[in-house]
């Protein structure tokens, strides 16, 4: 005998909430292997696409382990230690940078920095500020993440569980696939479907797009000489997900520091505009169509609602856990809308006085 949908209820609730429970105890524990989990998952169809070459699923995942310790080795390690040296450099001189901006302006336009002004004010408090707690931004920052010894670990971990979740993702989805509940198989086979084709639209496609602009702001910035350009082209590229917001931060940032770096000599200024003006051209009419399509389904104010949220509540993992539950949260609540307009509650009497007519 079936249990009835309110018992139903009941118990995935309480499931519900010890996941909760569980997220909010242990987030630092499990961050390790929402990462690995991630990557892994991320990873999947190319281990999927090796196999139907006609590889071995143990030997898809060592080809993909080696070609991303490659990668890793001789691309991704030497661009961070750039942006790390970058990043350090920028919290070290930025007491100085501002007081050389404030010098610039004075100079420039000393009609907006008259003595008294509000332009004035606020950069002296914005300065004091920079004097008074510049000095502990990169302290506070390390201290958030955590110890060295867990950036270790994260940096251990993160590998080995992405290695063995790629391994082992056919077999933990066909498992997870025999315990769903006989009476609702169909349904939860087709929302998780719906489910992973967002998940795989937005973490997918829109990771490669922002991992592509990043990379093409950040090289170009830097081989336009521009100061700390390496930060903000990663900056705009990690701000891509966000409609328009990407480039508007991204291009204020990057003009900005032009007119401040560059001033006089215009065809630099105008350079790193074109630099933007480029990436959102290619962005809309290249990129983002041939890798993302329509099909994501994540509204960027629903995507923030839930980033905002889960952070709060979670923290960083809630962070990471953000995208996969805004995307099922999405999928459900369109399945329920699409229930509620078939139902009574929605069509009234009226449809069964149309029915009996007919």
């Amino acid at each position: 005998m079936a249990l009835p949908v309110r018992q139903q209820l009941k118990y995935w609730g309480i499931a519900f909430a010890i996941f909760a429970v569980v997220l909010w105890f242990l987030g630092d524990v499990l961050l390790p292997f929402v990462l690995g989990s991630a990557i892994a998952y991320a990873l999947d169809p190319v281990a999927d696409r090796l196999e139907k070459w006609g590889f071995s699923r143990a030997a898809a995942t060592a080809t993909i382990t080696i070609a991303c310790i490659v990668l890793f080795i001789v691309v991704l390690l030497p661009a961070a230690r750039m942006l790390v040296d970058q990043l350090t450099q920028l919290f070290s001189i930025a007491p100085e940078l501002f007081l050389d901006l404030r010098a610039f302006l004075t100079e420039k336009f000393p009609t907006l920095m008259s003595e008294g002004g509000a332009l004035h004010s606020a950069l002296a408090s914005i300065g004091d500020t920079i004097k008074q707690k510049g000095g502990t931004v990169v302290e506070t920052a390390l201290t958030s993440v955590g110890s060295l010894l867990n950036i270790l670990m994260l940096f251990l971990i993160v590998p080995v569980v992405t290695v063995y979740m790629l391994l082992d993702w056919d077999r933990m989805t066909a498992k997870v696939d025999d315990l769903v509940p006989l009476d609702h198989k169909e349904t939860i086979r087709h929302l998780a479907r719906e489910i992973d084709g967002v998940l795989a639209g937005f973490i997918r496609g829109m990771g490669s797009v922002m991992v592509i602009l990043g990379t093409y702001y950040a090289v170009l910035l830097w081989l336009v000489g521009l100061q700390f350009g390496l930060v903000v082209g990663v900056a705009a590229g990690m701000l891509t997900f966000i409609p328009y917001v990407g480039a508007i931060v991204g291009g204020g940032l990057a003009i900005g520091l032009a007119l401040f770096q560059f001033w006089g000599e215009w065809w630099w200024i105008v350079a790193v505009w074109a630099i933007f003006q480029s990436g959102q051209f290619l962005e809309g009419n290249v990129i983002t169509p041939r890798l993302v399509g329509d099909s994501v389904g994540l509204h960027p104010v629903w995507l923030l609602l839930a980033l905002s949220v889960f952070g709060a509540l979670f923290g960083f993992i809630g962070l990471l856990v953000a995208v996969p539950l805004a995307a099922a949260l999405g999928v459900i609540v369109r399945f329920l809308g699409q229930q509620y307009k078939g139902s009574k509650l929605y069509l009234g009497y009226s449809a069964e006085r149309d029915g009996v007519e007919k």
